[in-house]
């Protein structure tokens, strides 16, 4: 018996984390969460395991729960294991024909196989497709104005269109599709490497999406960088689309992605720090939040 008193006193703690996650569930219930998994998340083992619990976890919460991702260090990786010279312009990979068949192959073959492992190691769950399943993502190629002039970089995509119906049926199944950025051409028969940011943001919007949240390598978009590492915790379409011409090249395709799901009917866009164990249950489920939160400007007459 004496031991009582102390198993309440550990208890009770876990009781009230449970309880503070009860409001969250309840309002996130049946909602659709888009996560864009990229960065250290990727490639730390810790963290890829505790990414897969959380996912897992928002599944069993009633959340419907999509997964997009790219793969810049093992596309770097395989590119280099096959004598082809990674180069970049304009902050995107100049992708050649021979480079599109090992990002593809990285990308389907390796990335995604992986984290459907991972996460199917809580149940059958996960499904991975690529962009160009079912028609799921279709692009046309993309040229970047460099200094006034268009610049041919391979194979990169601009997205076009979304069709969701392949993932609304996996999720209508109970499932987690895992949605690697792949594109198929609409115009000349090509398959495209597309941004896995602006993808994950388009499918959001597609998908009329509750949360976009991206994982990053920071803590979040800050104030006054880097005078200050203060986060900013939330702001509108307008004010951040005002920081954007002052945002590192790295940072500018995942808040322009929050930009265009917030601006799409998307409620709340997120950058949160993948490098914090369990970061996406802590953003979803508590009141501290972290990370930079997105939201559409208020309109006329709305209440603050």
């Amino acid at each position: 018996m004496s031991n009582a008193p102390t198993r309440k006193h550990t208890a009770l703690p876990k009781a009230q984390i449970l309880i503070e996650a009860l409001p969250w569930l309840t309002r996130h219930n049946g909602k659709t969460v888009v996560i864009k998994f990229g960065g250290n998340a990727m490639v730390n083992e810790e963290l890829k395991a505790a990414f897969a619990q959380d996912v897992v976890f928002l599944r069993h919460a009633g959340l419907n729960v999509v997964v997009v991702h790219g793969g810049g260090p093992q596309i770097s990786a395989a590119l280099d294991r096959h004598g082809i010279v990674s180069e970049f312009k304009a902050g995107l990979r100049v992708t050649t024909e021979d480079a599109m068949d090992v990002v593809r192959m990285v990308l389907a073959g390796q990335v995604q196989r992986e984290l459907v492992g991972l996460l199917n190691q809580h149940g059958p769950l996960a499904v991975g497709l690529t962009g160009e399943d079912a028609h799921t993502i279709t692009a046309t190629k993309h040229q970047p104005e460099i200094d006034g002039e268009l610049v041919d970089i391979g194979r990169v995509g601009e997205i076009t269109a979304i069709d969701t119906g392949a993932i609304e049926a996996l999720l209508a199944d109970g499932r987690i599709p895992v949605v690697s950025s792949i594109a198929r051409s609409q115009d000349d028969g090509h398959v495209y490497n597309v941004n896995a940011d602006t993808a994950a943001a388009a499918l959001a919007a597609a998908l009329d999406a509750e949360t976009l949240m991206v994982l990053t390598d920071v803590e979040g978009l800050y104030e006054d960088w880097p005078h200050s590492d203060e986060v900013i915790s939330r702001l509108t379409a307008s004010q951040l689309e005002k920081l954007l011409p002052e945002l590192s090249s790295g940072m500018v395709p995942k808040m322009e992605g929050c930009l265009h799901a917030v601006r799409n009917g998307v409620t709340t866009a997120r950058v949160i720090d993948g490098r914090v164990q369990h970061s996406i249950l802590l953003e979803i489920f508590t009141d501290e939040g972290i990370g930079t939160m997105v939201v559409a400007d208020e309109r006329q007459g709305d209440a603050e």
